[in-house]
């Protein structure tokens, strides 16, 4: 008896222990000891949040629901704005935006709109694994969302680089469902910089504002050069492993999803879920902005902190009344904007070297972060992990790059299983598999093509 008495009181203290530590975790742990940011590379996150607010105003001459200060772009420069009529579901509205004034080229896509059908149809198209990519696996719907809006605008946004002399940066940004498509593009445009009139990869950003899971962590900690994650406190949606489509499933009871998912992965082994290669990730680098303390009340100065985790890459749920409204893009503007103020004056009151030479040592500590970010992947034996984010060279007796020819639809699984046994073929061999060109020279996923032929009666090897 006094066995079973003492085994029960065990029992007791140590699920008292476990739903102390949980709901007394704040977001602000998961990046305590980061370093701070810097207000030049922090300066772009306002602007391009602005814009992806521009996306939802109907007019912008005359503005509804412009943010405080306004939106700060020139009408005149906005080159074309696509609304959910234009899409056909294929896409979030987005626009494009030529900003003359940082000499910056930026597409906007819109987030999740909780009333239209052919969103959710995107989160829905997907499952644990179902498709693999450029040696890792994303989110399929999304993959199929930035392929659409490429072959729709590649036209637009290689005429409007060539226009600016070949020098201007390529910046996707978008917000939620809008960020997993536009982290999509960037990789697409990387790796693929010949539909945009060659375009190298310096040129080429991306701001994934509260960000998707829509990656795997090698290709997240591989293009973390190129994507720029911004996550405000307690944002639930970078935090959570469950698939897109199951969490907005269940939007009208996402606390109690929250906490039964918070409750499953106390029992998942760090290594287990580093070892996993389906799953999905935030994108590239991490800026969190954090604004709330424990046992504190009401929002403090902002601060800003930045890296690129690997382990450890934003895995706790956060038990917050503030998980959700910390995902609005209307806060993390208005919490960027004071960020980035607090940044500058921080920079204006210890000025010890010039501008200039801060900014390129800057520099030199992101390459080195981005580095040591790519050798501790490899480390801890992420699969597929690379040392170099740049491409590999293609294996003896591999040809560069071949004009894709239609197969038989029965070759996917030969495809999956070929990626499965080299993972790091090169980009011309990812898309020679995973692509075709169509009569126009669009680039077509090879499933889609295997929906149409069933569709139209043609018997396949499934």
């Amino acid at each position: 008896m006094s066995v079973a008495c003492g085994v029960e009181c065990v029992v007791v203290l140590g699920c008292l222990r476990w739903a102390w530590k949980r709901c007394t975790y704040i977001g602000s742990y998961d990046s305590e000891s980061w370093t701070a940011a810097t207000a030049d590379e922090f300066d772009s996150v306002p602007r391009v949040c602005r814009l992806i607010l521009a996306v939802y105003e109907p007019d912008l001459l005359c503005p509804k629901y412009a943010p405080a200060g306004g939106y700060r772009l020139n009408p005149d420069w906005v080159v074309k704005r696509v609304a959910y009529d234009h899409t056909l579901g294929h896409a979030p509205p987005y626009l494009i935006y030529a900003d003359h004034d940082n000499r910056e080229i930026v597409m906007a896509i819109r987030g999740l709109n909780l009333l239209s059908e052919s969103d959710y149809k995107l989160l829905l198209d997907n499952r644990l694994g179902k498709q693999m990519f450029d040696g890792g696996y994303v989110h399929y719907g999304l993959l199929k969302s930035a392929t659409w809006v490429l072959n729709a605008e590649s036209e637009t946004l290689r005429r409007l680089w060539e226009e600016s002399g070949r020098c201007y940066k390529m910046v996707f940004t978008g917000h939620s469902l809008g960020s997993g498509v536009a982290a999509l593009l960037s990789v697409i445009v990387v790796n693929h910089g010949d539909r945009l009139g060659g375009i190298p990869r310096s040129l080429v950003k991306c701001y994934a504002v509260a960000p998707a899971r829509c990656m795997s962590l090698n290709l997240a900690v591989k293009y973390a050069d190129v994507i720029n994650s911004v996550i405000l406190q307690d944002d639930f949606l970078p935090r959570t492993p469950t698939p897109l489509e199951d969490i907005f499933k269940s939007v009208f009871c996402l606390p109690c999803l929250l906490f039964l998912v918070c409750l499953r992965d106390t029992f998942i082994p760090e290594g287990r879920k580093l070892r996993d290669p389906r799953r999905l990730y935030a994108p590239g680098r991490v800026y969190h902005i954090v604004e709330r303390k424990f046992c504190r009340c009401g929002r403090f100065p902002p601060e800003v902190r930045t890296a690129i985790p690997v382990d450890g890459r934003f895995e706790h749920i956060v038990l917050s009344c503030n998980a959700t409204s910390d995902h609005a893009i209307i806060w993390i503007e208005r919490e960027a904007e004071k960020a980035l103020g607090n940044l500058k004056e921080q920079d204006a009151e210890t000025v010890t070297t010039p501008p200039k030479v801060q900014k390129f040592e800057r520099i030199l500590t992101l390459e080195k972060e981005h580095k040591d970010a790519l050798e501790r992947a490899v480390s801890l034996n992420i699969p597929h992990a690379a040392t170099s984010a740049e491409e590999e060279p293609p294996e003896e007796g591999s040809s560069t790059f071949k004009e894709p020819r239609e197969e038989h639809a029965g070759l996917e699984a030969q495809t999956d299983k070929s990626f499965c046994k080299n993972a790091r073929n090169n980009w011309n061999e990812a898309v020679e598999k995973l692509f075709h060109k169509s009569e126009s020279g669009k680039l077509l996923l090879k499933r889609d093509d295997s929906a149409t032929a069933s569709g139209s009666g043609s018997t396949t090897d499934r």
